[in-house]
């Protein structure tokens, strides 16, 4: 009996060394060199962004950024020209399918193809679901999700004829769980999850991979042009404060770094930053005392009130709070990704 089982434990050891052997040779496979590729990033104007197209050109990449506003988006264009880098940047609401389809053939004709394809650009609705309006949930599904998919089908002939592409999708840990008063915002990156698992799996026969990242909190410098309602200076304070401080959040830089390393490994799916991989994980072992205690979460936040269901823009609910030594990073972060234009 004990010879038995000692087979059985080399056997099943035999088999595990094998399994990560395999493993590890699918993944050197899948491995991708940026040099010499077009890299587009929707959303690439400024924030996040803009940091992951100066990481993806540094890599050796051609980029190519869009974004609706054009003044932003000719100050991303000069700083990454100014960083040796090869760039298109065209004005372009990826809500618009026709814009989209017309991004894709300029890329197309100005580097000749389109190799990686970073959906990134996104709103973000903060307040309570007493003053949230269907236009913010439409706004949301629009931005995260058909924004993406019109994306994905416009790039995907080019990507299918030259067998092979990457393909990833910024969704949030508000895609993995749904955090009070960002209910429009986590309800729509659900939907990305969903979209970018499912086409990860049915695109893997045409050699194109596709990576899901969920970050948690990031020092873009975004709250500055996030929106805002209800009790909207108190609303922008905490959440502007969560962005910013070293313990809540990561560097946009280093967020950058690791999502273009997990698109380089082909990986299925990321998630950003310890504490967001600990909510997670958290969340999948006891769903739900996770709701209980977002309750509980959601309890100590803003009441409705203030300016109701109107809606204003992070830099316009500034208060004593914030801007202060507590936003200090999250400022500097807005200063150096253009998120805010310097005099």
């Amino acid at each position: 009996m004990e010879e038995r089982n000692r087979e059985a434990l080399a056997l099943a050891a035999a088999g595990l060394g094998a399994l990560l052997a395999a493993r590890a040779v699918v993944r050197r496979w899948r491995e991708f060199d940026f040099k010499g590729k077009t890299a587009l990033i929707t959303g690439g104007s400024r924030g996040l962004g803009l940091v992951l197209a100066r990481e993806a050109a540094r890599q050796g990449a051609r980029v190519a950024i869009c974004a609706r506003d054009a003044e932003e988006l000719e100050r991303a264009r000069a700083d990454l020209k100014a960083r040796g880098a090869s760039v298109l940047a065209v004005p372009c609401d990826v809500t618009q399918r026709v814009q989209v389809n017309e991004l894709v053939e300029s890329v197309r004709e100005r580097f000749g193809g389109i190799d990686v394809l970073i959906n990134n650009a996104g709103v973000i609705q903060v307040g309570p679901v007493e003053v949230m309006t269907l236009e913010d949930y439409e706004e949301a599904m629009r931005v995260h999700f058909w924004g993406p998919l019109y994306t994905m089908l416009a790039v995907l002939p080019l990507m299918r004829a030259r067998r092979g592409g990457r393909i990833v999708n910024i969704s949030s840990i508000g895609g993995k769980i749904s955090v009070p008063h960002l209910v429009p915002y986590s309800a729509s990156k659900f939907a990305l999850v969903g979209l970018s698992q499912g086409l990860r799996a049915e695109l893997q026969k045409d050699g194109i991979v596709v990576t899901t990242v969920c970050p948690g909190l990031m020092r873009t410098g975004s709250p500055r042009n996030a929106t805002f309602k209800g009790q909207h200076r108190a609303e922008y304070a905490w959440f502007s404060i969560s962005d910013s401080l070293p313990a809540t959040s990561m560097s946009a830089e280093r967020a950058a770094s690791q999502i273009i390393e997990a698109c380089r490994r082909g990986d299925a799916e990321v998630v950003l930053s310890i504490q967001a991989q600990l909510a997670v994980k958290f969340h999948g072992l006891f769903p739900g005392l996770t709701a209980d205690l977002l309750g509980i979460v959601n309890r100590l936040l803003p009441a409705p009130g203030g300016i109701g269901r109107r809606r204003a823009k992070g830099k316009d609910s500034e208060s004593a709070v914030s801007p202060s030594l507590l936003t200090a990073l999250t400022e500097a972060a807005a200063r150096k990704n253009n998120e805010v234009q310097e005099s």
